[in-house]
């Protein structure tokens, strides 16, 4: 009997850590993501060349990406107007067949959105399919894909956002180029990013710091293999939050190099061998998906509150490995 009384409270305790609700909506804009009501992110399809997910909202209840370009004139953002293709979290790369697929200057291909399917909540749970086509500058499709996110809900405000993509030849060889651009990112807030001056002026906004896997931090995570990148520092609102990338163990070329930038670009990038890793050949890095076959990569974004652990954050590598 003794040991019954102390169980029944743990019964009821576990329901109540994940008590978040999340519920997916379509939008004007494409999907809206919602946790206990309130806006978690939404997937944006119309009038942009690539579908992206805007806002993501933090552990501390406020959104840890850049504003701009979705909104412009934000307080705080002055100084972090560059690189207007950084959409808050996106998938793209600069060299598919030679096409540009990431930039939004000159000649550049887009991403259209088709459908979305398989839309599914319940608890502290959500996930869909996007289908997307890729269209070259001429308007020829050279390649689809199959995109699918699923959100999480964690105690403490925390969140996982698993993108996974599966990038198929459908109309013929498709090359992916050994490029620095790219590939499957995020543009963080200015205070998360860790350069506090753009042009040369201070902003004294960037108070963030970095370390990945293998023990690099700061700006030495850039161009560095590892399983996962972590970034930490205070949100918009002064909070401590951490934002961590996962790649899984099975990606191309894994463990993968990262295209992490001081000043707010958070990417991880498998084909940018020579780029990063310069005593490689270039071309190191090219990857070519042959005519009706498919190539599948797999992320995992941790939405952490305070400053995650390197040791925890192995420990949920490790799950995500094995498919947790």
């Amino acid at each position: 009997m003794r040991s019954s009384f102390y169980l029944l409270p743990l019964l009821f305790l576990t329901p109540l850590a994940y008590a978040q609700k999340v519920t997916l909506t379509p939008s004007d804009a494409g999907l809206r993501v919602e946790i206990d009501g309130k806006v978690f992110t939404e997937y944006v399809t119309k009038d942009t060349p690539r579908p992206y997910l805007y806002p993501l909202v933090g552990a501390a209840g406020e959104s840890v990406v850049r504003d701009f370009p979705m909104k412009k004139g934000v307080a705080g953002e002055e100084m972090f107007v560059d690189h207007p293709h950084h959409r808050s979290l996106w998938f793209g790369h600069a060299r598919i067949n030679e096409i540009n697929f990431w930039a939004e200057t000159q000649v550049f291909g887009k991403q259209v959105h088709t459908s979305f399917r398989g839309v599914e909540f319940s608890g502290n749970h959500g996930s869909f399919s996007a289908a997307t086509k890729w269209v070259s500058p001429e308007g020829d499709t050279v390649l689809t894909d199959e995109r699918r996110i699923v959100i999480t809900a964690l105690p403490e405000g925390e969140k996982t956002l698993d993108f996974n993509i599966t990038l198929m030849a459908t109309q013929g060889d498709v090359l992916i180029g050994d490029t620095k651009e790219g590939t499957m990112a995020l543009r963080l807030c200015p205070s998360l990013s860790m350069n506090s001056s753009k042009s040369g002026v201070s902003t004294g906004a960037s108070t963030g710091r970095a370390f990945n896997s293998r023990g690099d931090k700061d700006k030495d995570i850039w161009g560095k293999r590892g399983n996962w990148v972590c970034y930490y520092g205070p949100d918009p609102k002064g909070n401590p939050v951490g934002v961590v990338i996962f790649s899984h163990p099975d990606n191309l070329h894994s463990p993968t190099t990262w295209h992490a930038r001081d000043y707010g670009l958070f990417a991880v990038n498998p084909f940018g061998v020579h780029d990063f890793e310069p005593d490689k050949p270039a071309g190191a890095g090219d990857h070519t998906i042959k005519k009706g076959e498919s190539l599948t990569l797999r992320y995992r974004y941790y939405l952490a509150k305070g400053q995650p652990k390197a040791e925890s954050l192995d420990s949920r590598f490790q799950d995500y490995a094995q498919g947790k």
